[in-house]
């Protein structure tokens, strides 16, 4: 899917339905969809516990806190850009303690053009984060096969005497011979040497 294609899941956390339905008209259906919105925090958390969104539109202050600490956490926990929206008297100070946690932040009151430029720069981070969770995918779908393999050559250790260069070896020719992959070789010596009686 090229980025011309991609669609943006959006949960806007506002206690003013204004915010909430100005914000959702500068929306453009084809760019971003499942729109979902919360009055508070609480609801708001509630959301993310069961579902993830790309974006995360926060306009402070809510009615149960600021927003900063659910800002921040949102940020760190989840893979979503987050937007947290100040009042411009406090900006700069709620800006200092959100920044290195990766939130943006926009002092209020804010105008279309300014919103627009900021949804772009929360698509390039989202496809940032997009990026890092593949790679972060990929790490994770090697060390389970490295460990698929090692568990292999201490069967073939135990079981066939082997020593462990030989068991390596084994499990490489293996998979080569055999054109499929060590993890699949690795499969079965598991499959075939622990099997019950």
């Amino acid at each position: 899917m090229s980025l011309r294609e991609r669609v943006y899941s959006i949960l806007i956390v506002s206690a003013t339905d204004n915010f909430t339905s100005a914000f959702a008209d500068l929306l453009s259906e084809t760019r971003y969809s499942l729109i979902q919105t919360a009055a508070s925090v609480n609801a708001a958390e509630r959301i993310l516990a069961e579902k993830s969104f790309d974006f995360v539109i926060i306009n402070a202050p809510l009615p149960d806190d600021i927003g900063t600490r659910f800002a921040i956490d949102t940020c760190t926990s989840k893979q979503s850009a987050v937007l947290l929206l100040v009042k411009s008297d406090i900006h700069a100070g709620i800006h200092d303690k959100v920044v290195e946690y990766g939130v943006f932040t926009l002092s209020k009151p804010t105008s279309k053009p300014t919103m627009i430029h900021a949804l772009s720069w929360m698509e390039s981070s989202r496809e940032r984060l997009r990026q890092l969770e593949k790679k972060t995918l990929s790490i994770k779908e090697k060390m389970a096969e490295i460990r698929l393999v090692n568990k292999a050559k201490w069967i073939l250790i135990s079981n066939l005497k082997m020593n462990e260069p030989d068991a390596h070896r084994y499990i490489e020719k293996q998979a080569m011979d055999r054109c499929i992959t060590k993890q699949t070789i690795a499969e079965e010596i598991i499959k075939t040497y622990t099997q019950s009686p």
